[in-house]
């Protein structure tokens, strides 16, 4: 098909169903069907992040995608954590956090001298130690300690955060590359695994501003594909979309996605296409802590949380014999540390 910037205006779209669109997302998070263990496989499963705000949510994200994952897999060298998108904790590729870190710097002087400033200020008062967050604020004179959070768009600081105590930081030499060209494979990244997509829902998701993302999306130009989905016009890789428009394989029996998962870390409008009904996005996505998503056949079915060995499950249909077993599977199979009994499915259907 012929070829457009983001820039342009076209009316020559690659019209997109739901269905190719859900297909696409599952396969690029690669929910359909686990990858085998290893260090390759936890960096493609984390490819775009993995949000990390709920104690062992990228553990569980982690464990969704990959085989054979134990307790400790969000601790494996492939992976860091830190401060990413929307200052949220993520666990990302550690040999990619330049990615998620300068693609964040703030375009304007004034924002970055700020994120430059305050990490040099910490990383003098921490040294090669590991600190604890409000310690390390007092130390370098950061106040509010919430500011500390800036300074991981410089690439220098990382954190350890498990989810009962406040988080461990350090500070690590600076990464290789500009903020620009981190920027553009951010966006990169995340219309594989979120496309389609638009500048704004780029906006929303990264934190960066408005104008920065559609620059961004303007300077990938004929690396996009113009796309036309149920919820309007939007982008796709122009190399993904021969895996749009394939034909969707088998969907995964059943998949339990902790709260914040990327597949359904959207927003506003873009839930739409994901959870059709209105009451139902109400019980995924909440004003408050979201519980998980459950996944069966490839379409979100209810919700579930966990209260110690018990996960609880709300589905929005019957499911069937099989359906049920699907779901036990998977959630005696979470790599939940700590644990003094088996894990056990309690059902609201």
């Amino acid at each position: 098909m012929t070829e457009f910037s983001a820039g342009q205006v076209s009316t020559a779209r690659l019209v997109l169903t739901r269905e190719q669109i859900l297909a696409f997302r599952r396969r690029t998070n690669e929910l359909d069907e686990r990858l085998p263990p290893g260090p390759g496989s936890l960096r493609r499963a984390a490819w775009c992040g993995l949000q990390d705000s709920m104690p062992r949510a990228a553990l569980l994200s982690v464990h969704a995608r990959v085989a054979g994952v134990g307790p400790s897999a969000w601790e494996d060298p492939a992976l860091v954590q830190l401060w990413g998108p929307r200052f949220s904790v993520f666990v990302v590729p550690a040999r990619d956090h330049a990615v998620f870190s300068l693609g964040l710097l703030p375009d304007d002087v004034k924002g970055r001298r700020r994120a430059e400033d305050l990490a040099a200020r910490l990383a003098a008062a921490v040294g090669g130690d590991r600190v604890r967050y409000d310690v390390a604020a007092r130390r370098a004179g950061i106040h509010p300690a919430f500011k500390v959070r800036y300074t991981s768009a410089t690439g220098t600081v990382l954190i350890r955060w498990e989810g009962a105590r406040q988080p461990v930081v350090r500070a690590v030499p600076p990464p290789e590359g500009e903020p620009d060209a981190a920027r553009r494979e951010l966006l990169r990244r995340y219309l594989h695994v979120y496309g389609p997509a638009a500048a704004a829902s780029f906006a929303a998701w990264s934190g960066i501003s408005a104008r920065s993302c559609a620059a961004a999306f303007t300077a990938l130009g004929a690396a996009l594909t113009p796309v036309r989905t149920p919820l309007g016009d939007a982008w796709i890789l122009a190399e993904d979309e021969a895996a749009v428009r394939a034909a969707p394989g088998a969907a995964a029996p059943a998949r339990l996605l902790p709260s914040g998962d990327a597949y359904f870390l959207l927003q506003g409008a873009d839930r739409e296409l994901l959870v059709p009904g209105t009451a139902r996005r109400g019980a995924l996505w909440t004003p408050r802590v979201w519980p998980g998503a459950l996944v069966v056949g490839g379409e979100v079915a209810g919700t579930w949380r966990r209260a110690g060995p018990v996960v609880k499950v709300q589905t929005w249909r019957a499911l069937t014999g099989a359906e049920r077993d699907a779901v036990a599977a998977e959630a005696e199979s979470l790599p939940l540390p700590g644990l003094s009994r088996r894990i056990t499915v309690s059902w609201d259907e």
